[in-house]
């Protein structure tokens, strides 16, 4: 399961009812943070997000508006008496800047914090266990970024509990083989295939985290059919100038990406502050790609 908390949407400086990008998303009971904008820490107990439960934050790149609440985040976890391990993900310089910043206000923050800065403009791997994977979306803004593609792993099959009762010779010991998809040999020599005793697996689900960004059609081999895709849509068709010399993307942009790469859910986000009415995205983008959502604070969105 996923789902995907909107802590922060808009672009640039923060105001009174609008925050800058960052997000909470529980994959497979992993839980990340991605981008943190200034007050991130303040949605986060606003929309009740455990502060315990993350261990890894995935940053875009080091514009203001998707890193500068960083270092209090980290501060508040010295100041929690943190213990676990924090591990960070960001462009180079990432790591000088956060500690220098922890060393001159004296931060509480004395947990080990494990820096993972990056630096390839192709897709990589840089996060991997047992039920998820984390791969870099390199994507064309003012500055290094990334974006980041969250899947789960392929799940095991299903025991069929039904079909394995017909079979008393199996037993407790050959359920993890059977999970894994071998067949069972019985002790008559009888196989039994797997698809007899088996039910198939739910399907593995992805998010696809696309931050700022130029229009950028070759990312869609890497976020092909994904679930869930937040993009930022920056501006209105109507500042198509002004989008392609910020190294932004519209709302029809963002939509033209969602239908070319096939994906479930389009969330569009990141709304400059020239637009008072945001549900305009949302109608420009929906006339290009039909299932669109408005990313707004305290939003969440599950996909099973």
């Amino acid at each position: 399961m996923i789902n995907l908390t909107i802590l922060g949407c808009h672009s640039a400086t923060p105001r009174v009812n609008a925050f800058p990008t960052s997000q909470y998303l529980e994959i497979n009971n992993n839980h990340f943070l991605i981008d943190c904008g200034e007050g991130t820490q303040r949605q986060m107990r606003k929309y009740k997000v455990g502060f315990s439960k993350i261990n890894h934050i995935f940053i875009s790149h080091l514009h203001g508006d998707h890193f500068y609440g960083l270092v209090g985040l980290l501060s508040t976890y010295g100041i929690l008496s943190r213990e676990k391990e924090m591990h960070i993900f960001g462009p180079k310089g990432i790591k000088a800047a956060t500690l220098q910043m922890l060393k001159v206000s004296e931060s509480h923050a004395k947990f080990n914090m494990i820096f993972h800065e990056l630096s390839s403009k192709k897709s990589e791997l840089i996060y991997e266990d047992e039920k998820v994977t984390v791969h870099t979306i390199p994507l064309t803004h003012r500055v290094y970024t990334n974006g980041y593609l969250f899947k789960e792993k392929e799940k095991p099959r299903k025991l069929n509990m039904l079909n394995i009762s017909g079979y008393p010779e199996i037993d407790k010991a050959d359920y993890l083989n059977i999970k894994a998809g071998r067949d069972v040999q019985l002790a008559s020599g009888e196989v039994i295939s797997n698809s007899a005793i088996t039910l198939a697996p739910s399907k593995a689900l992805s998010f696809a985290f696309c931050s700022d960004t130029s229009y950028k059609p070759d990312i869609v081999p890497i976020i092909k059919d994904v679930d869930l895709l937040y993009h930022e849509a920056t501006f209105l068709a109507d500042r198509q100038d002004l989008a392609k010399k910020t190294k932004h993307s519209t709302s029809i942009e963002a939509a033209q990406i969602a239908k070319e790469a096939n994906v479930g859910q389009l969330v569009v986000g990141h709304y400059s502050g020239r637009y008072p009415d945001t549900s305009l995205f949302q109608k420009e983008a929906e006339t290009v790609f039909k299932n669109v959502a408005l990313a707004k604070p305290g939003a969440v969105f599950t996909i099973n």
